[in-house]
């Protein structure tokens, strides 16, 4: 069985109201590469997902937002969920781990609202994005180039429009943290 994220520790940065398909469809996926994924949350003990037009399940988290570094991971997952990334937004410690990805050029995938998580000033320049009408200036204001793509691949940043794209984001999230695993390993 093929797992070439073996060993390698994936961030899901969610708070209560994250879309949970966002999450979980993308975390299925990785777990069968080997990946060691970890819930991330200003949330303490679980932490409670949006599914369709209601609160959904109760995940488990890992650890407290505040008690991690990015170098602590080696991917990041953003999932959407206005509610999740409102308080996202509202945490120094968000910007700070988003930012340690942005700076290290670390794998990120990001959808639908999780996209405005990467709108830190000054750390997206040159990197091109999918990105949701309503956060178009915010994300260009921060050094960012929009795609009028559903589905943006750059490098090692995925971005998707929302649940439309979902399978072919899962898709690119598996290919694209599998190929920045093998070159970190040949390096």
């Amino acid at each position: 069985m093929d797992q070439p994220l073996a060993g390698k520790s994936i961030a899901i940065l969610v708070a209560n109201g994250f879309e949970e398909l966002e999450m979980t469809e993308p975390q299925r996926a990785l777990l069968k590469t080997g990946a060691t994924l970890r819930t991330i949350s200003p949330e303490q003990g679980l932490v409670n997902g949006w599914h369709g037009k209601s609160w959904g399940h109760y995940f488990p988290v890992d650890k407290q937002v505040g008690e991690v570094l990015g170098a602590d991971y080696d991917m990041l997952l953003l999932p959407g969920g206005e509610r999740s990334v409102t308080k996202l937004q509202q945490s120094a410690h968000t910007r700070r781990i988003v930012g340690h990805f942005l700076d290290a050029g670390k794998p990120i995938a990001a959808i639908d609202q999780g996209i405005q998580l990467l709108a830190i000033p000054g750390k997206l320049k040159g990197r091109t994005l999918a990105a949701p009408e309503a956060v178009r200036a915010e994300l260009e204001a921060a050094g960012g180039k929009i795609s009028d793509e559903a589905l943006v691949v750059d490098n090692v940043t995925i971005t998707a429009l929302g649940h439309d794209e979902l399978a072919a984001f899962v898709e690119q999230i598996v290919k694209v943290f599998s190929e920045a695993a093998a070159v970190r390993k040949a390096a």
